[in-house]
């Protein structure tokens, strides 16, 4: 992707929160000159890969295989005591797919928190990590128990939410002609470099094409401390 693509996609991004009235935390806005000159007080940031996530999952073709992250709050799980929770906000556009995939560990709410509809696709899995095509999804969504038959899909309206269990894959995507969706993340813990099991093969954080200077830093490029 270049680096003047990944510019406006956080900008986009950022006005669209503004619209939906969902604040960011000031660090959304540090310059990569403020990253520079900034010291081990942020340590946790830089840590823990709080702020800006962009993927096109190795696709090449972000608007329809893609995702803008945002990590709010984690935990290092290496670390006693630290934070047990996360808090991400995902945007997710009509059409745009996240991948078919699931959690060894993590349990984490999805839920819709403004904008279009977001639609989830669901399937258990087998022993050996595929699709258990013939087996009933059991899940709750907003305190109520759903059995739904292997590859169902679920369609959270604004306000709704499902909660995805370790080992239940699930692949989701904005509905088309319904707008971008405001889509919040809440769970445990987890270490994301072990602990998410795509059936197919991805890949994470995108080759960048250095077309123009970056605006905002991801959260895998913060220089070490100053």
């Amino acid at each position: 992707m270049k680096r003047s693509q990944i510019n406006a996609l956080i900008d986009e991004v950022i006005a669209f929160l503004r619209n939906q009235k969902f604040a960011l935390p000031p660090f959304a806005f540090w310059s990569p000159r403020r990253w520079r000159n900034t010291g081990h007080e942020a340590d946790e940031i830089r840590r823990n890969m709080l702020g800006w996530d962009l993927t096109d999952f190795g696709s090449g073709k972000f608007a329809t295989c893609g995702l803008v992250l945002f990590t709010l709050r984690y935990g290092d799980i290496d670390t006693p005591g630290d934070k047990a929770y996360a808090e991400k906000v995902m945007i997710v556009r009509p059409g745009q797919v996240t991948p078919m995939h699931f959690h060894f560990s993590k349990t984490e709410d999805i839920i819709n928190r403004g904008g279009g509809c977001l639609v989830c696709r669901l399937y258990n899995a087998t022993s050996d990590e595929q699709l258990d095509r013939t087996a009933a999804v059991t899940v709750s969504t907003d305190g109520v128990i759903r059995s739904l038959a292997a590859g169902d899909q679920i369609v959270l309206a604004p306000g709704e939410s499902v909660t995805l269990p370790p080992r239940l894959y699930h692949s989701f995507w904005g509905q088309p002609e319904h707008g971008t969706v405001l889509v919040g993340e809440v769970s445990n813990v987890n270490d994301d470099r072990t602990d998410n099991r795509f059936l197919e093969t991805v890949g994470r954080f995108p080759e960048i094409v250095e077309d123009e200077p970056a605006k905002y830093l991801l959260c895998n490029e913060y220089p070490p401390a100053a």
